[in-house]
Protein backbone atom coordinates (compact mmCIF):
# COMPACT_ATOMS: atom_id res chain seq x y z
CA UNK A 1 0.00 0.00 0.00
CA UNK A 2 2.95 2.39 0.36
CA UNK A 3 2.98 3.08 -3.37
CA UNK A 4 -0.52 4.47 -3.26
CA UNK A 5 0.40 7.13 -0.74
CA UNK A 6 0.88 9.87 -3.33
CA UNK A 7 -2.85 9.71 -4.03
CA UNK A 8 -4.22 8.63 -0.67
CA UNK A 9 -2.24 11.12 1.40
CA UNK A 10 -2.82 14.27 -0.65
CA UNK A 11 -4.11 15.83 2.57
CA UNK A 12 -7.08 17.39 4.25
CA UNK A 13 -8.16 21.02 4.14
CA UNK A 14 -10.29 22.83 6.71
CA UNK A 15 -13.07 24.79 5.04
CA UNK A 16 -15.44 27.22 6.75
CA UNK A 17 -19.05 26.89 5.66
CA UNK A 18 -22.51 27.84 6.77
CA UNK A 19 -22.72 24.75 8.95
CA UNK A 20 -19.38 25.39 10.67
CA UNK A 21 -15.99 23.87 9.96
CA UNK A 22 -15.78 20.89 7.59
CA UNK A 23 -12.72 18.66 7.24
CA UNK A 24 -12.39 18.54 3.46
CA UNK A 25 -10.98 15.54 1.66
CA UNK A 26 -9.21 16.41 -1.58
CA UNK A 27 -10.54 14.89 -4.80
CA UNK A 28 -7.24 14.97 -6.73
CA UNK A 29 -8.26 12.89 -9.76
CA UNK A 30 -11.48 12.13 -11.58
CA UNK A 31 -12.08 8.97 -9.54
CA UNK A 32 -11.45 10.59 -6.18
CA UNK A 33 -8.88 10.00 -3.42
CA UNK A 34 -8.34 6.25 -3.86
CA UNK A 35 -9.62 5.78 -7.41
CA UNK A 36 -13.04 4.40 -6.45
CA UNK A 37 -15.23 7.58 -6.65
CA UNK A 38 -16.09 7.27 -2.94
CA UNK A 39 -16.07 10.14 -0.46
CA UNK A 40 -15.41 9.48 3.24
CA UNK A 41 -17.14 12.74 4.23
CA UNK A 42 -20.46 12.98 6.07
CA UNK A 43 -23.46 15.28 5.67
CA UNK A 44 -23.17 15.41 1.90
CA UNK A 45 -25.95 17.37 0.16
CA UNK A 46 -29.16 15.67 -0.87
CA UNK A 47 -31.36 18.49 -2.20
CA UNK A 48 -30.51 21.17 -4.77
CA UNK A 49 -31.85 22.85 -7.88
CA UNK A 50 -31.38 25.99 -10.02
CA UNK A 51 -32.66 28.20 -7.20
CA UNK A 52 -31.75 26.24 -4.09
CA UNK A 53 -28.76 24.44 -2.62
CA UNK A 54 -26.25 25.86 -5.13
CA UNK A 55 -23.34 27.55 -3.32
CA UNK A 56 -22.03 29.12 -6.51
CA UNK A 57 -22.16 28.86 -10.30
CA UNK A 58 -19.31 30.10 -12.53
CA UNK A 59 -19.74 30.30 -16.33
CA UNK A 60 -16.97 28.55 -18.24
CA UNK A 61 -14.81 29.79 -21.07
CA UNK A 62 -14.24 26.82 -23.29
CA UNK A 63 -15.83 23.39 -23.65
CA UNK A 64 -14.93 19.93 -22.43
CA UNK A 65 -16.12 16.83 -20.63
CA UNK A 66 -13.18 16.42 -18.27
CA UNK A 67 -14.11 16.24 -14.61
CA UNK A 68 -13.29 18.84 -11.97
CA UNK A 69 -10.64 17.88 -9.43
CA UNK A 70 -10.02 19.50 -6.03
CA UNK A 71 -6.67 20.11 -4.36
CA UNK A 72 -6.42 22.38 -1.34
CA UNK A 73 -8.36 25.58 -1.95
CA UNK A 74 -8.52 25.13 -5.73
CA UNK A 75 -10.82 23.37 -8.18
CA UNK A 76 -9.13 22.54 -11.50
CA UNK A 77 -10.74 22.01 -14.88
CA UNK A 78 -9.47 21.57 -18.45
CA UNK A 79 -11.25 22.97 -21.52
CA UNK A 80 -10.86 23.60 -25.23
CA UNK A 81 -11.32 26.84 -27.15
CA UNK A 82 -12.20 26.43 -30.82
CA UNK A 83 -14.08 23.68 -32.58
CA UNK A 84 -11.35 21.28 -33.67
CA UNK A 85 -11.92 18.43 -36.15
CA UNK A 86 -14.99 16.23 -35.87
CA UNK A 87 -15.01 12.76 -37.36
CA UNK A 88 -17.14 12.81 -40.55
CA UNK A 89 -20.22 10.68 -41.05
CA UNK A 90 -22.72 9.34 -38.55
CA UNK A 91 -21.81 9.43 -34.87
CA UNK A 92 -22.98 6.47 -32.78
CA UNK A 93 -24.52 7.21 -29.42
CA UNK A 94 -22.05 6.94 -26.60
CA UNK A 95 -24.55 5.70 -24.06
CA UNK A 96 -27.24 3.75 -25.90
CA UNK A 97 -25.27 0.82 -27.18
CA UNK A 98 -23.70 2.26 -30.33
CA UNK A 99 -26.75 2.93 -32.52
CA UNK A 100 -26.90 6.03 -34.71
CA UNK A 101 -27.24 9.25 -32.69
CA UNK A 102 -30.84 10.40 -32.20
CA UNK A 103 -31.78 14.04 -32.43
CA UNK A 104 -31.73 14.44 -28.63
CA UNK A 105 -28.05 13.48 -28.35
CA UNK A 106 -26.72 16.90 -29.27
CA UNK A 107 -23.05 17.83 -29.72
CA UNK A 108 -20.96 19.11 -26.83
CA UNK A 109 -22.03 22.66 -26.09
CA UNK A 110 -24.82 22.55 -28.67
CA UNK A 111 -24.21 25.30 -31.20
CA UNK A 112 -21.77 27.11 -28.92
CA UNK A 113 -18.11 27.30 -29.94
CA UNK A 114 -15.82 29.36 -27.72
CA UNK A 115 -12.72 30.83 -29.32
CA UNK A 116 -11.89 31.54 -32.95
CA UNK A 117 -13.71 28.85 -34.89
CA UNK A 118 -11.34 26.07 -35.94
CA UNK A 119 -8.29 27.56 -34.19
CA UNK A 120 -7.81 25.39 -31.09
CA UNK A 121 -6.33 26.38 -27.74
CA UNK A 122 -6.37 24.46 -24.48
CA UNK A 123 -7.12 25.81 -21.00
CA UNK A 124 -6.24 24.72 -17.49
CA UNK A 125 -8.42 26.75 -15.12
CA UNK A 126 -8.18 27.10 -11.34
CA UNK A 127 -11.21 28.24 -9.33
CA UNK A 128 -11.52 29.13 -5.66
CA UNK A 129 -13.43 26.28 -4.01
CA UNK A 130 -15.18 28.66 -1.59
CA UNK A 131 -16.87 31.11 -3.98
CA UNK A 132 -16.02 29.82 -7.48
CA UNK A 133 -14.11 32.85 -8.72
CA UNK A 134 -11.43 32.24 -11.35
CA UNK A 135 -8.01 32.38 -9.66
CA UNK A 136 -5.87 31.78 -12.74
CA UNK A 137 -6.00 30.25 -16.20
CA UNK A 138 -3.18 28.72 -18.23
CA UNK A 139 -3.63 28.71 -22.01
CA UNK A 140 -1.65 26.86 -24.67
CA UNK A 141 -2.09 26.45 -28.41
CA UNK A 142 -2.90 23.03 -29.82
CA UNK A 143 0.16 21.84 -31.72
CA UNK A 144 0.68 18.90 -34.04
CA UNK A 145 -1.94 16.55 -35.44
CA UNK A 146 -5.44 16.98 -34.06
CA UNK A 147 -7.43 13.73 -33.87
CA UNK A 148 -11.03 13.68 -35.05
CA UNK A 149 -13.36 13.45 -32.08
CA UNK A 150 -16.90 12.28 -31.46
CA UNK A 151 -19.38 15.15 -31.39
CA UNK A 152 -20.02 14.71 -27.65
CA UNK A 153 -16.47 15.45 -26.55
CA UNK A 154 -13.28 17.15 -27.73
CA UNK A 155 -9.53 17.16 -27.13
CA UNK A 156 -9.99 18.32 -23.52
CA UNK A 157 -11.59 15.06 -22.35
CA UNK A 158 -8.77 13.80 -20.07
CA UNK A 159 -9.22 15.06 -16.50
CA UNK A 160 -6.34 16.74 -14.71
CA UNK A 161 -4.62 15.23 -11.68
CA UNK A 162 -2.82 16.91 -8.77
CA UNK A 163 -0.27 15.81 -6.18
CA UNK A 164 -0.92 18.87 -3.99
CA UNK A 165 2.17 20.65 -5.35
CA UNK A 166 1.44 20.64 -9.07
CA UNK A 167 -1.44 20.02 -11.43
CA UNK A 168 -0.90 17.88 -14.53
CA UNK A 169 -3.08 18.26 -17.64
CA UNK A 170 -3.02 16.05 -20.75
CA UNK A 171 -4.76 16.78 -24.04
CA UNK A 172 -5.69 14.61 -27.03
CA UNK A 173 -2.93 16.01 -29.24
CA UNK A 174 -0.48 14.40 -26.82
CA UNK A 175 0.45 17.68 -25.14
CA UNK A 176 1.10 17.35 -21.41
CA UNK A 177 1.83 20.21 -19.00
CA UNK A 178 2.84 20.32 -15.34
CA UNK A 179 1.90 23.57 -13.60
CA UNK A 180 2.54 24.75 -10.08
CA UNK A 181 -0.44 25.82 -7.98
CA UNK A 182 0.08 29.44 -9.06
CA UNK A 183 -0.42 28.47 -12.70
CA UNK A 184 3.25 28.69 -13.74
CA UNK A 185 4.66 26.13 -16.17
CA UNK A 186 7.07 23.65 -14.54
CA UNK A 187 7.60 21.33 -17.52
CA UNK A 188 5.84 20.17 -20.66
CA UNK A 189 6.05 17.33 -23.17
CA UNK A 190 4.42 16.53 -26.50
CA UNK A 191 3.85 12.78 -26.66
CA UNK A 192 2.31 13.04 -30.13
CA UNK A 193 5.64 14.27 -31.44
CA UNK A 194 7.80 12.05 -29.24
CA UNK A 195 5.97 8.77 -29.86
CA UNK A 196 3.64 9.25 -32.85
CA UNK A 197 0.36 11.07 -33.46
CA UNK A 198 -2.74 10.16 -31.47
CA UNK A 199 -4.75 8.25 -34.07
CA UNK A 200 -7.78 6.72 -32.37
CA UNK A 201 -11.32 6.58 -33.70
CA UNK A 202 -13.56 9.08 -31.84
CA UNK A 203 -10.60 10.74 -30.08
CA UNK A 204 -8.37 10.18 -27.05
CA UNK A 205 -9.91 10.45 -23.55
CA UNK A 206 -7.72 8.52 -21.06
CA UNK A 207 -6.69 10.56 -18.00
CA UNK A 208 -3.26 10.56 -16.32
CA UNK A 209 -2.60 8.61 -13.11
CA UNK A 210 -0.10 9.43 -10.35
CA UNK A 211 1.90 6.69 -8.65
CA UNK A 212 4.76 7.42 -6.23
CA UNK A 213 6.98 9.85 -8.20
CA UNK A 214 5.52 8.83 -11.57
CA UNK A 215 2.79 10.11 -13.84
CA UNK A 216 1.44 7.19 -15.89
CA UNK A 217 -0.26 7.66 -19.27
CA UNK A 218 -2.19 5.03 -21.25
CA UNK A 219 -1.85 5.75 -24.97
CA UNK A 220 -3.66 2.93 -26.75
CA UNK A 221 -4.04 4.03 -30.37
CA UNK A 222 -4.43 2.32 -33.74
CA UNK A 223 -0.92 3.20 -34.96
CA UNK A 224 0.83 1.87 -31.87
CA UNK A 225 -0.19 1.39 -28.26
CA UNK A 226 1.97 2.00 -25.21
CA UNK A 227 1.91 2.95 -21.55
CA UNK A 228 4.39 5.63 -20.57
CA UNK A 229 5.63 6.61 -17.11
CA UNK A 230 7.31 9.99 -16.63
CA UNK A 231 9.05 11.46 -13.61
CA UNK A 232 6.39 13.79 -12.22
CA UNK A 233 9.03 16.28 -11.02
CA UNK A 234 10.90 16.66 -14.31
CA UNK A 235 8.79 15.08 -17.06
CA UNK A 236 11.65 12.75 -18.03
CA UNK A 237 10.77 9.20 -19.19
CA UNK A 238 11.13 6.45 -16.59
CA UNK A 239 9.65 3.48 -18.42
CA UNK A 240 7.63 2.64 -21.53
CA UNK A 241 5.62 -0.54 -22.12
CA UNK A 242 4.94 -1.12 -25.82
CA UNK A 243 1.62 -2.88 -26.37
CA UNK A 244 1.67 -3.41 -30.14
CA UNK A 245 -0.51 -2.06 -32.97
CA UNK A 246 -4.28 -1.92 -33.26
CA UNK A 247 -5.04 -1.64 -29.55
CA UNK A 248 -7.72 0.87 -28.63
CA UNK A 249 -8.86 2.27 -25.30
CA UNK A 250 -10.65 5.32 -23.97
CA UNK A 251 -10.31 4.14 -20.37
CA UNK A 252 -8.06 5.31 -17.52
CA UNK A 253 -5.69 2.91 -15.71
CA UNK A 254 -6.07 2.08 -12.04
CA UNK A 255 -3.40 1.20 -9.45
CA UNK A 256 -4.53 -1.41 -6.90
CA UNK A 257 -2.60 -3.12 -4.09
CA UNK A 258 -2.28 -6.80 -4.99
CA UNK A 259 -1.07 -9.73 -2.88
CA UNK A 260 2.43 -9.49 -4.40
CA UNK A 261 2.65 -5.73 -4.75
CA UNK A 262 0.85 -2.90 -6.49
CA UNK A 263 -0.64 -3.59 -9.92
CA UNK A 264 -1.60 -1.24 -12.75
CA UNK A 265 -4.89 -2.44 -14.27
CA UNK A 266 -5.49 -1.42 -17.89
CA UNK A 267 -8.70 -1.83 -19.92
CA UNK A 268 -8.40 -2.07 -23.73
CA UNK A 269 -10.27 -3.61 -26.66
CA UNK A 270 -8.34 -6.91 -26.43
CA UNK A 271 -9.07 -7.38 -22.72
CA UNK A 272 -7.67 -6.45 -19.32
CA UNK A 273 -3.96 -6.37 -18.53
CA UNK A 274 -1.95 -5.97 -15.35
CA UNK A 275 1.46 -4.27 -15.14
CA UNK A 276 3.98 -3.47 -12.44
CA UNK A 277 3.50 0.30 -12.05
CA UNK A 278 7.10 0.78 -10.89
CA UNK A 279 8.75 -0.82 -13.92
CA UNK A 280 6.15 -1.34 -16.64
CA UNK A 281 6.64 -5.11 -16.56
CA UNK A 282 3.62 -6.97 -17.98
CA UNK A 283 2.06 -9.33 -15.43
CA UNK A 284 -1.21 -10.81 -16.65
CA UNK A 285 -4.04 -10.73 -19.21
CA UNK A 286 -7.77 -11.50 -19.01
CA UNK A 287 -9.29 -11.99 -22.45
CA UNK A 288 -12.48 -10.53 -23.85
CA UNK A 289 -12.65 -8.41 -27.01
CA UNK A 290 -14.63 -5.18 -26.90
CA UNK A 291 -14.53 -2.66 -29.73
CA UNK A 292 -14.70 0.56 -27.70
CA UNK A 293 -13.70 0.13 -24.03
CA UNK A 294 -14.54 3.35 -22.18
CA UNK A 295 -15.25 2.34 -18.58
CA UNK A 296 -12.55 2.34 -15.91
CA UNK A 297 -12.11 -0.36 -13.29
CA UNK A 298 -12.79 -0.15 -9.56
CA UNK A 299 -11.97 -2.40 -6.60
CA UNK A 300 -13.15 -3.48 -3.16
CA UNK A 301 -11.45 -3.56 0.24
CA UNK A 302 -9.94 -6.98 -0.49
CA UNK A 303 -8.44 -5.81 -3.78
CA UNK A 304 -10.89 -7.59 -6.10
CA UNK A 305 -11.11 -5.60 -9.34
CA UNK A 306 -14.45 -5.00 -11.07
CA UNK A 307 -14.92 -3.49 -14.50
CA UNK A 308 -17.38 -3.14 -17.35
CA UNK A 309 -16.69 -3.71 -21.02
CA UNK A 310 -20.00 -2.40 -22.12
CA UNK A 311 -19.99 -1.45 -25.83
CA UNK A 312 -23.39 -2.69 -27.03
CA UNK A 313 -24.24 -3.79 -23.46
CA UNK A 314 -21.15 -5.98 -23.22
CA UNK A 315 -19.79 -7.96 -20.28
CA UNK A 316 -18.76 -7.03 -16.76
CA UNK A 317 -16.44 -9.10 -14.62
CA UNK A 318 -14.42 -9.53 -11.43
CA UNK A 319 -10.69 -10.31 -11.43
CA UNK A 320 -8.51 -11.35 -8.48
CA UNK A 321 -5.08 -9.75 -8.55
CA UNK A 322 -1.81 -11.63 -8.18
CA UNK A 323 -2.05 -13.74 -11.33
CA UNK A 324 0.62 -14.20 -13.98
CA UNK A 325 0.17 -14.88 -17.67
CA UNK A 326 -3.32 -15.50 -19.05
CA UNK A 327 -5.61 -15.57 -16.01
CA UNK A 328 -9.07 -16.31 -17.48
CA UNK A 329 -9.25 -19.70 -15.77
CA UNK A 330 -7.27 -18.92 -12.62
CA UNK A 331 -8.20 -15.39 -11.51
CA UNK A 332 -11.44 -14.31 -13.20
CA UNK A 333 -13.87 -14.80 -10.31
CA UNK A 334 -16.97 -14.32 -12.44
CA UNK A 335 -18.04 -12.85 -15.76
CA UNK A 336 -21.53 -11.75 -16.82
CA UNK A 337 -21.74 -11.70 -20.64
CA UNK A 338 -24.07 -8.76 -21.13
CA UNK A 339 -25.73 -5.79 -19.44
CA UNK A 340 -22.83 -3.46 -18.63
CA UNK A 341 -23.03 0.30 -19.28
CA UNK A 342 -21.13 1.62 -22.30
CA UNK A 343 -19.62 4.89 -21.02
CA UNK A 344 -20.40 5.21 -17.32
CA UNK A 345 -18.02 3.22 -15.10
CA UNK A 346 -19.35 0.85 -12.45
CA UNK A 347 -19.23 1.76 -8.76
CA UNK A 348 -18.41 -0.51 -5.82
CA UNK A 349 -19.85 0.85 -2.56
CA UNK A 350 -20.84 -0.79 0.72
CA UNK A 351 -20.75 -4.36 -0.62
CA UNK A 352 -22.72 -3.71 -3.79
CA UNK A 353 -21.85 -2.89 -7.40
CA UNK A 354 -23.92 -0.14 -9.04
CA UNK A 355 -24.31 0.39 -12.79
CA UNK A 356 -26.27 3.08 -14.67
CA UNK A 357 -26.74 2.91 -18.43
CA UNK A 358 -27.87 5.17 -21.24
CA UNK A 359 -31.45 3.91 -21.14
CA UNK A 360 -32.07 5.02 -17.57
CA UNK A 361 -31.74 1.53 -16.10
CA UNK A 362 -29.87 1.24 -12.81
CA UNK A 363 -28.68 -2.15 -11.57
CA UNK A 364 -27.20 -3.32 -8.27
CA UNK A 365 -25.08 -6.47 -8.39
CA UNK A 366 -23.70 -8.82 -5.74
CA UNK A 367 -19.89 -8.43 -5.95
CA UNK A 368 -19.33 -11.99 -4.72
CA UNK A 369 -21.19 -13.63 -7.60
CA UNK A 370 -22.11 -11.03 -10.23
CA UNK A 371 -25.79 -11.86 -9.71
CA UNK A 372 -28.35 -9.09 -9.91
CA UNK A 373 -29.67 -7.83 -6.56
CA UNK A 374 -32.11 -5.29 -7.98
CA UNK A 375 -32.79 -3.39 -11.17
CA UNK A 376 -35.00 -0.37 -11.74
CA UNK A 377 -35.73 1.97 -14.62
CA UNK A 378 -35.07 5.30 -12.90
CA UNK A 379 -34.92 7.32 -16.11
CA UNK A 380 -32.11 9.46 -17.44
CA UNK A 381 -29.14 9.15 -19.78
CA UNK A 382 -25.94 8.30 -17.91
CA UNK A 383 -22.53 9.20 -19.32
CA UNK A 384 -21.13 10.50 -16.02
CA UNK A 385 -19.92 7.82 -13.63
CA UNK A 386 -21.74 7.54 -10.27
CA UNK A 387 -20.13 8.67 -7.03
CA UNK A 388 -20.92 7.65 -3.45
CA UNK A 389 -20.54 8.79 0.12
CA UNK A 390 -22.46 9.32 3.35
CA UNK A 391 -24.57 6.22 2.63
CA UNK A 392 -25.77 7.66 -0.68
CA UNK A 393 -25.19 6.94 -4.36
CA UNK A 394 -25.38 9.88 -6.79
CA UNK A 395 -26.37 9.32 -10.43
CA UNK A 396 -25.89 12.27 -12.80
CA UNK A 397 -27.98 12.24 -15.98
CA UNK A 398 -27.30 14.16 -19.17
CA UNK A 399 -30.76 15.65 -18.73
CA UNK A 400 -29.45 17.65 -15.77
CA UNK A 401 -31.23 15.53 -13.18
CA UNK A 402 -29.33 13.89 -10.33
CA UNK A 403 -30.94 10.84 -8.73
CA UNK A 404 -29.83 10.41 -5.11
CA UNK A 405 -30.19 6.83 -3.88
CA UNK A 406 -29.90 5.38 -0.42
CA UNK A 407 -27.24 2.71 -0.77
CA UNK A 408 -28.63 -0.75 -0.13
CA UNK A 409 -30.15 -3.98 -1.39
CA UNK A 410 -33.45 -2.32 -2.34
CA UNK A 411 -33.87 0.62 -4.74
CA UNK A 412 -34.65 3.67 -2.61
CA UNK A 413 -34.72 7.11 -4.26
CA UNK A 414 -34.09 9.82 -1.68
CA UNK A 415 -34.31 12.77 -4.04
CA UNK A 416 -34.41 13.89 -7.66
CA UNK A 417 -32.63 17.21 -8.31
CA UNK A 418 -32.89 18.96 -11.68
CA UNK A 419 -30.32 21.64 -12.49
CA UNK A 420 -31.80 22.31 -15.93
CA UNK A 421 -28.32 21.99 -17.51
CA UNK A 422 -26.78 19.03 -19.30
CA UNK A 423 -24.23 17.00 -17.30
CA UNK A 424 -21.83 14.65 -19.11
CA UNK A 425 -18.79 14.91 -16.81
CA UNK A 426 -18.35 12.98 -13.59
CA UNK A 427 -18.42 15.20 -10.47
CA UNK A 428 -15.97 15.77 -7.62
CA UNK A 429 -16.82 15.67 -3.89
CA UNK A 430 -14.91 17.70 -1.31
CA UNK A 431 -15.56 19.83 1.76
CA UNK A 432 -19.25 18.92 1.99
CA UNK A 433 -19.88 20.04 -1.58
CA UNK A 434 -20.35 18.33 -4.92
CA UNK A 435 -18.65 20.08 -7.84
CA UNK A 436 -20.54 19.58 -11.09
CA UNK A 437 -19.50 20.54 -14.60
CA UNK A 438 -22.30 21.28 -17.06
CA UNK A 439 -21.93 22.25 -20.71
CA UNK A 440 -21.75 25.90 -19.72
CA UNK A 441 -20.70 26.24 -16.08
CA UNK A 442 -18.98 24.85 -13.01
CA UNK A 443 -21.26 24.58 -9.97
CA UNK A 444 -20.82 23.74 -6.31
CA UNK A 445 -23.85 22.30 -4.52
CA UNK A 446 -24.00 22.02 -0.75
CA UNK A 447 -23.11 24.31 2.13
Amino acid sequence: MRGLAVVLAIGLVVVSGVGGVVEAQDWPQWRGPDGRRISSERDLPTIWGPDTGVAWRTPLRGLGVSSPIVSGDLVFLTSQLGRGPMRPGGHPTLVRGGAESPDDERPLGGARVDGAGDSVRFLVSAFDRRDGHLVWEYELAAEGDQPQAHQKHNMASPSAVSDGERVYAWFATGQLVALDLAGELVWQRHLGRDHGSYEIVWGHSSSPVLYRDLIILQSDHENGAYILALDRHSGQPRWKADRGPALRSFSTPLVVAGPNGDELVVNANAGLDGYDPSTGEWLWHADGHNEYPVAAATFDEAGMVYTARGHRAGPYLAVRLGGRGVVDESHVAWRVPTGAPYVSSILYYEELIYMANGNGIVTAVDPATGERVWQDRLGGIYSASPVAGDGKVYLFSETGETVVLRAGREPHVLQRNDLGERVVSSPAVSGGRIFIRTDDALLAVGQ
